[in-house]
């Protein structure tokens, strides 16, 4: 292929002239016949040649467009599209404590790989149909199991397997709102729900988190005074934060929303990464007016999407058929195959052991490093990747972000989690991908920075004492 294309460099080859024949060729570069066909073949794939049944293959001085990653604008807003955009499009040496997943070499990539085997060895329909408008029954067979253990009994009509924990939601706000319909999140939230919610046209309130939950008092408030339709949490290490919610908390949430006809949808993504269940408010509710989202893309591979909903059956019916509207089906036969396969055998289970082993072990170093440059966890999670940290007195976590940018490092300032934009003080660190000593030096860098850059009379002195109250 590099022969060919630096005969058309060099103007030994024009457009329209005819390459040499396969065995001729095959002969002057000493290679089997074979390998030119494939040289030739994947040419013909780029453009640069052109086939022509019965003469031959001819240059047609065209090929393949440079092309280049699209960075995304680094002046932009940091706002709930910032974070993503920066860590999905960085370079791949980029350093990314700011990103919502695990670094891939922690995935179970060799179980991937044997999986991907198993189904490649299967039924050509895997490879090449459409999936079931429910989606894979294997696969929904093995999670009504894993709800059965956590006391939630299910049939299997009240499944949907989704394209992604992200479609799971956005097929719910699809199904039960309208535009300008009033939803509540917590303050702070993750950011996509946001950025989804906002797409929606809906209009957003939020209610300050507390370690144990949203504030009960301000969450009553604010659903007798607004009536949401929809209420969006996480129930069990919330994102951003890393708290869990009481069983208090669950159950005071439970009354409001029974009192006030309002439906909670919980994103139980995280749910494997606690040591031990804590309370689930589909459990409790048993699916009455709670509706259970998830996916494996934190714990297996965010390259194989697969999500899924759980609610009534009546609700199950009309999210099928939204889905075949938006997207013709489930999801793919081989993603859902691929997920069945890993949570079938054990390797599972002792996956997320040594996740959660290596979890813990970096959230004891890296709690302490940050705190050494003043940058203070809001609380320890029982479980997880994130510490959601308050920063010095006076640093700005969005000029923060900017300034570590400039030296490759991603990181999520507080204000893109808060629809109240309350969270101007503090930064979501994810511990799994902070290993790199860089990091380190890149936030003490920026932060000295940052303390330059103000105003006379509010310098260092200050910050140091505001980290410690």
């Amino acid at each position: 292929m590099d022969a060919i294309r630096r005969k058309a460099a060099a103007r030994q080859l024009a457009p329209g002239d005819r390459l040499p024949s396969i065995r001729r060729y095959a002969a002057v570069m000493k290679v089997s016949p074979s390998t030119v066909v494939e040289a030739y073949d994947r040419l013909a794939a780029e453009g640069l040649i052109r086939a022509r049944p019965g003469s031959g293959f001819y240059l047609t001085g065209h090929g393949l467009p440079p092309l280049s990653l699209t960075r995304p604008a680094t002046s932009r807003a940091v706002d709930p599209f910032w974070v993503s955009r920066q860590s999905l499009d960085a370079d791949a040496d980029a350093l990314k404590p700011g990103c919502g997943w695990l670094p891939a070499d922690w995935m179970p990539n060799e179980a991937l790989r044997r999986g991907l085997r198993n189904l490649a060895r299967g039924e050509e329909e895997v490879l090449a149909d459409y999936g079931s408008t429910r989606g894979s029954l294997p696969l929904r067979r093995l999670l009504l199991g894993r709800f059965g253990e956590e006391g939630l009994q299910l049939s299997s009509e009240q499944l949907l397997l989704t394209s992604s924990g992200t479609q799971a939601v956005d097929l719910v706000c699809r199904f039960l709102l309208q535009p300008g319909d009033t939803v509540l999140v917590d303050d702070p939230c993750y950011f996509n729900f946001r950025a989804l919610l906002r797409a929606h046209q809906l209009r957003l309130l939020s209610v300050p988190y507390t370690a144990t939950g949203p504030g009960i008092a301000a969450f009553e408030a604010l659903v007798s005074a607004e009536r949401p339709r929809l209420y969006i949490t996480n129930s069990a290490l919330h994102n951003p934060t890393g708290a869990s919610l009481s069983p208090q908390s669950a159950y005071r949430l439970l009354s409001i929303a029974t009192a006030y006809d309002m439906t909670i949808v919980e994103d139980d993504i995280f749910a494997d990464f606690e040591p031990d269940p804590s309370p689930r408010l589909a459990v409790l509710d048993g699916l009455d007016r709670v509706i259970r989202v998830g996916s494996f893309s934190k714990t297996l591979s965010a390259s194989v999407r697969c999500g899924y909903i759980a609610a009534r059956p009546d609700w199950i019916e009309g999210l099928v058929d939204l889905q075949i509207a938006t997207s013709f089906g489930g999801p793919s036969p081989l993603a859902a195959g691929l997920i069945a396969d890993i949570l079938a055998g054990g390797g599972y289970r002792k996956h997320m052991e040594e996740v959660r082993r290596r979890l813990a072990a970096a959230r004891r170093t890296v709690a302490p490093r940050l705190e050494a440059l003043g940058i203070r966890p809001w609380l320890m999670p029982r479980g997880g990747f994130y510490l959601w940290c308050r920063l010095p007195q006076g640093a700005d976590p969005a000029e923060l972000s900017r300034l570590a940018l400039t030296e490759g490092v991603v990181l999520a300032p507080g204000n893109v989690f808060s629809v109240a934009q309350t969270a101007g003080e503090f930064m979501r660190f994810n511990v799994a991908q902070m290993h790199e000593p860089r990091i380190y030096d890149v936030l003490d860098r920026a932060l000295r920075a940052l303390r330059q850059a103000e105003p006379a009379g509010s310098g260092a002195a200050t910050l140091v004492s505001g980290a410690s109250g």
